[in-house]
């Protein structure tokens, strides 16, 4: 069985809109169903965690039974998340489903992953325990100190600009959070704080129109990437 968990609480303040960025419209529909519908294209997925601020449930609850009525998405629910990222996945992932062997995290404003991915990923868990959606960096990295001089310019080949979904086998993230808890550790994403166990992570190739809304600019280009996939068809 795979859960997912949705973190859905973020202000969004980088995109000025008033609102939750994930409360936007994107082709006529909020962006987090959205997001939730592509998870409903994967058979192997049992259920959705939506991880929203302790204000907002009520507004993802309605927002999330008017679209079901719609047109069907995952089975889902609706949990209160935290003051940070991370401890509202792990209020997702006390949520969870007991029998779920893989749980993936997703972040609510990627809205255009594509069901394969999410098939690669959670058969990438199968096999290696952990497993991030990632691209090749296309850009030159340059590592900066604190006085603002480049220090050192890593082999772009080594690099990858890490998205979601992120999946793991669920005893082996509950296991690194807990030890994070413990530790007092913020991670930046949910696989560091796996790396932290020494257990392997896996990098599954991931598409470039996996953008996370995060600016106006952002809802601009998931629009005309909807729009030109919608055009394919």
């Amino acid at each position: 069985m795979v859960s997912v968990i949705i973190p859905a609480a973020g202000q969004g303040r980088r995109m000025q809109a008033g609102c939750n960025k994930v409360f936007l419209t994107l082709g006529g529909e909020p962006v987090l169903v959205r997001t939730l519908r592509q998870f409903a294209r994967v058979p192997a997925v049992s259920e959705c965690i939506v991880v929203a601020g302790a204000q907002e449930m009520e507004t993802v609850e309605a927002m999330l039974r008017a679209a079901d009525a719609r047109e069907g998405l995952p089975s889902w629910r609706v949990v209160a998340g935290g003051s940070e990222r991370q401890y509202s996945v792990a209020n997702g992932l006390a949520a969870c489903d007991k029998k779920a062997e893989i749980v993936l995290v997703h972040d609510a404003a990627r809205p255009l992953i594509r069901p394969a991915v999410i098939e690669a990923v959670i058969e990438a868990v199968r096999t290696t325990g952990g497993a991030i959606a990632a691209v090749p960096e296309k850009n030159t990295v340059k590592v900066v100190d604190a006085a603002g001089r480049v220090v050192e310019t890593p082999p772009r080949s080594a690099l990858w600009a890490v998205q979601t979904p992120q999946g793991f086998r669920r005893e082996t993230l509950a296991a690194a959070y807990a030890q994070a808890a413990a530790d007092g550790f913020l991670g930046t994403d949910d696989a560091s704080l796996v790396e932290r166990l020494g257990a392997p992570v896996a990098v599954v190739e991931s598409d470039y129109q996996n953008i996370k809304v995060t600016t106006p600019e952002d809802l601009v280009i998931a629009e005309a990437l909807l729009k030109a996939a919608q055009e394919d068809r």
